[in-house]
């Protein structure tokens, strides 16, 4: 079954002047890049299907920032009568209508948009994630992995779509490196509250094997830079991060266990190994 607004593998099933696969019930699509070379009757191609804004099928090889059914961070290029048209990695830029939008877009700016087919079956984004996005998760589990994409800060941390579908929360406590809106990263249910809220986390790694962890990456470091690194329990979380990939306080307490162990020393300017 061909998924409109989104990419299908679909056979070859004319080649002259352009390349024509076979879209199902919508008949033969003409290729965008008209005829390309290396392309036989019966191969499977990877083509985008939407439809245009003459009501006609088309199929491109080019693939979208974002298909339909899912959250994008995009740019809008313009702003036009019918609403704001985004940046999506196709030539044909995607339209957010007016009344998708919470508020007037501006052109340069970047907006987290949900990507839908209209009443017409032509792709379209919105900016009322609330209407798409769900409140509660169900069917999911702790521990499951899931693509999130950053929604925004909150009070409590940060605010994210998890797998296009759900919002979960990252609490602030438990990031240590910096996070943006739209920014894209693996994570992991952490809880599902008995409201069927859910808490994400970015790693289920046990604390006692991060600060053990953490242990390795300092000693391994130090190796590799002399014996001394000047970095210290003083220095900023986001320094000791890009060193180690931990927070200020998995770095405090490895460096605890192994100045304890002697195999580091603790100096004013920084970590030596003896």
């Amino acid at each position: 079954m061909l998924n409109l607004g989104k990419t299908n593998l679909l056979p070859v099933s004319r080649i002259d002047a352009d390349v024509y696969v076979d879209g199902g019930e919508l008949g033969e699509i003409v290729l965008q890049e008209g005829r390309v070379e290396n392309f036989n009757l019966g191969d499977k191609v990877s083509a985008f299907v939407f439809i245009d804004g003459h009501g006609l099928a088309q199929a491109t090889l080019r693939q979208p920032k974002a298909q339909a059914g899912e959250v994008a961070w995009l740019k809008a290029l313009s702003v036009g009568h019918a609403g704001a048209f985004m940046d999506w990695g196709l030539p044909k830029d995607l339209l957010v209508p007016f009344s998708e939008q919470n508020e007037r877009m501006l052109s340069g700016r970047y907006y987290l948009v949900y990507l839908f087919l209209d009443e017409s079956n032509r792709i379209a984004a919105s900016a009322h994630l609330e209407d798409f996005i769900q409140e509660q998760a169900f069917y999911v589990k702790a521990g499951q992995p899931v693509d999130l994409i950053i929604a925004g800060k909150t009070d409590l941390g940060y605010k994210a779509v998890a797998d296009n579908k759900f919002w979960g929360l990252l609490y602030a406590n438990e990031v240590f490196r910096p996070l943006a809106a739209g920014d894209r990263l693996p994570g992991f249910i952490k809880a599902v509250r008995p409201d069927q809220k859910v808490d994400l986390c970015l790693s289920l790694t046990p604390y006692p094997q991060k600060i053990d962890d953490a242990g390795q990456k300092i000693l391994a470091a130090l190796e590799k830079n002399g014996g001394f690194l000047a970095v210290t329990d003083h220095s900023d979380p986001q320094t000791i991060y890009a060193w180690f990939g931990v927070s200020k306080k998995v770095f405090k307490q490895s460096i605890g266990g192994l100045y304890k162990q002697r195999k580091i020393i603790i100096e004013p300017e920084g970590l030596r190994l003896p």
